[in-house]
């Protein structure tokens, strides 16, 4: 479900890094995020309109430089759909309360879902346990 929020309210409501990756599909440089070397336990919600996303549970290293994740905290919070964006047949994923864009999902997780959630960390806000 697509955010009710205007463009010029999204522009308020975000900081514009945050713009760039929420809205206009952008991604933040590896290993630079906030929250690629966090350790904390707890929940990371959607920083842009505070769905739970992604538990601390599920956060592996994967080497990559963003957060990584091998499963959402709930399924109903987040939509894949194909992104052939840049020449590349990737899954992006998708706050489904904002529509707000948080990354990509890929088939190469080393953990029990095979699954590697790939997300920036502009797009997620931390809620410690």
């Amino acid at each position: 479900m697509e955010s009710k929020l205007t463009k010029e309210k999204w522009k308020k409501k975000l900081t514009k890094e945050q713009h760039l990756v929420l809205r206009d599909k952008g991604t933040e440089r590896a290993f630079t995020g906030k929250y690629w070397n966090h350790h904390e336990k707890g929940i990371y919600k959607c920083a842009g309109c505070g769905a739970p996303l992604f538990s601390s549970e599920e956060k592996f290293d994967s080497g990559s430089g963003w957060p990584s994740f091998g499963k959402p905290y709930d399924d109903a919070n987040v939509d894949e759909k194909l992104d052939e964006r840049f020449g590349m047949k990737r899954k992006e994923v998708i706050c489904s309360n904002c529509g707000g864009h948080l990354g990509h999902v890929f088939d190469d997780g080393a953990n029990t879902t095979g699954c590697r959630y790939c997300i920036n960390s502009i797009s997620l806000d931390f809620q410690s346990e």
